[in-house]
């Protein structure tokens, strides 16, 4: 008898093979929620990992997309943030399915992806690897952190460096006012000098988020600051 999946509650049909013989990876979700997990593939945006394959033409300049560009076109923003890379698509099932682990409160929906997100960060080399945090009004709302949450399912050690004030969502507010939204997180270390930091969170949409807090670990020392996301919106 197989297990159920966390998404959609179908018994996971085992397929014995050889290579699955010598493998302990639990399977969480049943192969039509797993096939609903779409990894970004083919040609990205060098900043922010943004599929280009699916950009018009007059959105992207080259290995950028028109967003990254501008970021990078303004003095006070430029090389805050080195890099971003997303793992998956934010398609339509990835959307519910993270709309059910943050608002309705599924914890455990966060275990489909410890694994992918453990050999991903295997690799990687950094000093300290930061969930973007919640304000305290969300944290409440929620009960959790959900980077937080993915990160520890992963097995990964995490720092907590920042706190956060709340604020509106970013992708409410215009582009002119996300380029001077007053900073909204706050550190509880100020000496990062010659740090490499890692920042992590669910989903990558307007890329303000990541960059303001780039830039007060910048402001704090640290030599490059890089993030990753689950998925890129």
């Amino acid at each position: 008898m197989g297990n159920h999946c966390l998404y959609c509650q179908s018994t996971i049909k085992e397929i014995i093979t050889w290579k699955g013989l010598f493998r302990s990876d639990p399977q969480y979700l049943c192969g039509e929620c797993q096939k609903g997990l779409q990894p970004i593939e083919g040609q990205r945006c060098s900043y922010c990992s943004r599929s280009l394959e699916k950009l018009p033409d007059e959105l992207k300049k080259d290995e950028v997309c028109l967003d990254c560009y501008r970021w990078e076109e303004e003095p006070s923003w430029k090389g805050i943030l080195q890099k971003n890379t997303s793992l998956l698509e934010y398609n339509d099932f990835l959307k519910e399915y993270l709309a059910r682990y943050k608002y309705r409160g599924d914890y455990i929906l966060a275990k489909a992806f410890g694994t992918q997100l453990a050999n991903h960060l295997k690799p990687l080399q950094f000093d300290h690897i930061i969930p973007i945090p919640l304000s305290n009004e969300r944290q409440y709302e929620r009960g959790f952190n959900q980077s937080a949450a993915l990160l520890e399912e992963a097995g990964i050690s995490l720092t907590h460096l920042l706190t956060r004030s709340h604020s509106e969502k970013q992708s409410k507010k215009s582009r002119q006012e996300r380029l001077q939204q007053k900073q909204i997180f706050t550190l509880t270390e100020v000496n990062l000098t010659g740090q490499s930091i890692l920042l992590f969170d669910d989903i990558y949409t307007t890329g303000t988020t990541l960059r303001q807090a780039a830039k007060l670990l910048k402001e704090a020392g640290a030599k490059q600051v890089t993030s990753l996301t689950l998925a890129r919106g």
